[in-house]
């Protein structure tokens, strides 16, 4: 874990850009001033209460019927000229203030997580860092484990203490300074060893503030530490059921239930094993905390009580006090109170500095993938070609896998790309996509009339007209144009259940899938079209009935096909083969047609 200074840093650096850069910025302050009016007025309303409980407990005390009455229904003149409200519209308006306090709460944390999960979102995916963060090389991930958890229940969460947190601190220490003159007064004095101390309830609370702050920090110190990996274990978990839920039938076809099982027990012993250790710190941090708790009750009435009992002071006096230094001790604990939680839904300073330090990793995180996003620079191509330029790829491990590559692909020459299994060619594809962020030159292109396949087509959520649609949205096409691709890469049997929602990943099999991903190549007819063992899933004859598929409906669009059957090549103008010994950088290296053939890349 970070110093406590780095951690408040991070805390500011995360919250500051809703409050100064956002569009609601203006509404945000709004709120959050409003909230903090609202806070003042209820510390206002207890030190109002506090004298109202000196006069109740008098009239008590004295017997006074009339002043009883008017304490509790009307309003009361004291002796002194001031004037105290009854208890029930004091009641009132505390209440209304109470409960708009947490309703104004609740809509900033809303609006905040919103426009936070925005960016968030917006970072994540941009410049493809969503890709480039699940390359890292960082075998503890610190940062880079579970996106998902950390966009949905971190950012929840941290939104949520923040103000929480905030606003409960800047209110108690409004309660402090506000009932240190009225218990300082009250305390007069005593005398210790010959020297008269004034004020002594105010000391007296301090030092049992104190000794109980430095205690509790002792005691729950390892908490944020085992708060932070409980996250990340829990989130572990969870990840490992949707991959069993999302690959159902590759698991039972491989008859792999037992080492699912046995992954799913160990993710889950050490989400167990996390837990029963913050379970013993929290015995004792528990422990300690309800003793002290229990303490400050009776505390302020055995320190005020000799002056009471020597006639110093009346029961309505005795009351101000006991409740005057209850206020002020409990302002002082602060930290005690807010330090641990005892559920994982509790507000509590350990959970959220967990929560702020797994939000900054990824933050950097994210920083550090769009920085590399410029290294290998993608432009737009002037003449409608393809060109690599002084083009290096590297592995993460910076392995090179190929230097200063200068290459041309002509418009209307479609290129077929073979080598070995494992030469780097789909490495190649990716830094062609710009989305390899390992290497340096530039690739031309013309971006927006591009179109890439990958050998495992993204399935996304939704009707099948959206997974057809994909990446567009499905009233971008017309109907009659999706069933006419839908015919054409071999599914019209599919046309039925175009407008079903179901889960068309484990609906879909690989070849069905590929087939999806060439009626999308159909539907946007892009001026290139990169396909990266894109019919590997199909026997040979439905790929060349594919391919011939797509030359004919895509006449003006140029093919870059990494294949490995000699029979695709028959349907490209031009041949490259990736050639790379192992440990050196590898070349393009022009070859005939007829020679076509290789690995899987």
């Amino acid at each position: 874990m970070r110093s406590l200074s780095e951690f408040m840093k991070d805390a500011y650096r995360l919250s500051k850009p809703y409050f100064t850069r956002s569009d609601e910025k203006l509404s945000a302050w709004g709120l959050l001033i409003a909230i903090i009016v609202l806070n003042l007025a209820i510390v206002g309303m207890s030190v109002i209460q506090n004298y109202w409980h000196r006069s109740f407990y008098n009239a008590i005390q004295t017997k006074d019927w009339r002043a009883f009455l008017e304490l509790l229904f009307l309003y009361r003149i004291t002796p002194t000229g001031g004037f105290l409200p009854g208890f029930v519209e004091l009641a009132a308006v505390w209440i209304a203030a109470a409960v708009y306090s947490v309703y104004l709460n609740q809509w900033l944390q809303i609006r905040w997580r919103n426009w936070m999960t925005r960016h968030f979102v917006d970072e994540w995916l941009s410049d493809h860092a969503y890709y480039q963060i699940s390359l890292t090389s960082d075998a503890a991930a610190v940062g880079t484990d579970n996106p998902d958890q950390r966009i949905s229940e971190d950012l929840r969460d941290f939104t949520r203490s923040t103000l929480v947190l905030g606003l409960d601190l800047m209110s108690n220490v409004v309660t402090l300074f506000s009932f240190l003159g009225i218990l300082w007064g009250l305390s007069g004095s005593v005398t210790i060893l010959g020297v008269a101390i004034g004020g002594y309830m105010v000391w007296a609370a301090l030092i049992y503030s104190a000794a109980g702050t430095w205690l509790t920090h002792l005691v729950g110190r390892p908490l944020a530490a085992l708060n932070f990996r409980q996250q990340r274990v829990e989130a572990d978990f969870r990840y490992s059921l949707v991959r069993v839920r999302e690959n159902v039938e590759g698991i039972a076809l491989y008859r792999g239930e037992k080492e699912e099982q046995d992954l799913l027990k160990h993710r889950f012993s050490s989400v167990i094993g996390n837990w029963w250790a913050i379970m013993r710190r929290l015995r004792w941090f528990n422990a300690l905390t309800s003793g002290y708790g229990l303490l400050a009750g009776i505390f302020p009435i055995v320190v005020a009580a000799p002056r009471y009992f020597f006639g110093n002071m009346e029961l309505g006096d005795l009351m101000q006090t006991v409740g005057a230094f209850g206020q002020v001790q409990n302002a002082m604990s602060w930290i005690i109170n807010q330090y641990a939680a005892n559920s994982p839904n509790d507000v509590s300073l350990v959970r959220w500095r967990s929560i702020v330090e797994r939000l900054t990793t990824f933050d950097r995180a994210v920083e550090v993938a769009r920085a590399h996003a410029e290294r290998i620079m993608v432009q737009d191509s002037s003449d409608g070609s393809v060109q690599l330029h002084k083009l290096t790829i590297s592995l993460p491990t910076a392995a090179k896998l190929m230097t200063n590559a200068d290459v041309v692909l002509e418009p209307g020459h479609s290129v077929v790309i073979t080598g070995r299994s494992g030469s780097g060619k789909s490495t190649l594809f990716r830094a062609m996509a710009g989305i390899w962020p390992f290497g340096s030159g530039s690739v031309q292109r013309p971006i927006e009339r591009s179109l890439f396949l990958p050998q495992r087509p993204y399935i996304p959520l939704g009707t099948l007209r959206h997974v057809v649609s994909y990446p567009n949205t499905p009233d971008t096409n017309k109907r009659e144009d999706i069933v006419q691709a839908l015919n054409d890469v071999g599914l019209a049997s599919f046309v039925p259940r175009l407008d079903q929602d179901e889960l068309w990943a484990q609906q879909l099999s690989g070849g069905e899938q590929q087939r999806v991903a060439l009626a999308r190549a159909l539907l946007a007819k892009p001026d290139w079209l990169f396909l990266d063992e894109a019919t590997a899933s199909l026997d040979a004859e439905a790929e060349n009935e594919l391919y011939r598929m797509l030359k004919q409906r895509l006449p003006q669009t140029t093919l870059v096909s990494i294949a490995h059957r000699a029979s695709v090549a028959a349907f490209h103008e031009r041949r490259l083969v990736f050639q790379r010994e192992e440990g050196k950088p590898g070349a393009l290296v022009p070859a005939e047609l007829e020679a076509a053939g290789g690995g899987n890349g």
